[in-house]
């Protein structure tokens, strides 16, 4: 079960402007208390006009060296993502998750139509050549998320209201860490919070580049 803990920092306001939006920061924890790197973290909002926001026109997630540059990416639903490949050779990206299935056949020079997602979710993307190719995009329905730095550490900036916080990471052993938690916001008090979460055992392929079949001669 998703643990909190909750630290409030109380400020004087100089000033009589109302305040916007609050900090709060977050830390994510796994089962031995470290920080856990690469953490979707997101606030959901019961207001329409805390969910309103420009939804970002396009996404670039390249591949170099026979890797996703990058392991996981936040996106808002009706966002184009677009898969350039600046190896010199061939990959052909692919996912057959629910939130949204597509392929993308063997390219190399020529970068493919953006993949537009709609639908909120996990989508795991792959490259059907190279095994060990791996990554991850999370669409949310919102425009307050974000990805926890090294240490499990993120930030995010909420005008005051309630919200139900969640956290995604594709290791996540038990799906009810993502179910959220109810927090509230409250004008000129920032807020710093700490989720636990348990994590299942990491296994990853490893990319053979020498002896045996890599893909990588595939043209």
């Amino acid at each position: 079960m998703l643990k909190i803990r909750y630290c409030f920092i109380f400020f004087i306001g100089l000033s009589s402007t109302p305040t916007i939006a609050e900090s709060l920061n977050v830390k994510v924890l796994d089962q031995t208390a470290k920080g856990v790197p690469e953490t979707v973290v997101y606030a959901l909002s019961s207001k329409p006009e805390y969910g309103a926001g420009q939804v970002q026109s396009k996404v670039v997630i390249d591949q170099i060296d026979k890797t996703f540059v990058n392991p996981i990416t936040i996106i808002r639903p009706g966002t184009s993502v677009i898969f350039p490949n600046h190896d010199n050779i061939r990959h052909h990206v692919y996912s057959f998750s629910p939130s949204k299935t597509f392929e993308l056949p063997l390219y190399k020079d020529a970068t493919p139509q953006p993949v537009r997602f709609d639908k909120p979710g996990e989508v795991a993307l792959g490259c059907n050549i190279h095994d060990w190719m791996s990554a991850y995009i999370y669409v949310v329905d919102t425009p307050n998320f974000a990805l926890t730095d090294a240490q499990g550490q993120a930030v995010l900036t909420l005008p005051p209201g309630q919200y139900q916080l969640h956290t995604w990471h594709p290791r996540l052993k038990k799906p009810e860490d993502n179910k959220g938690s109810t927090i509230t916001i409250q004008a000129k008090q920032d807020a710093a919070i700490e989720l636990a979460i348990v994590l299942k055992k990491s296994f990853r392929s490893i990319a053979r580049t020498s002896g045996g079949f890599d893909g990588g001669n595939y043209r």
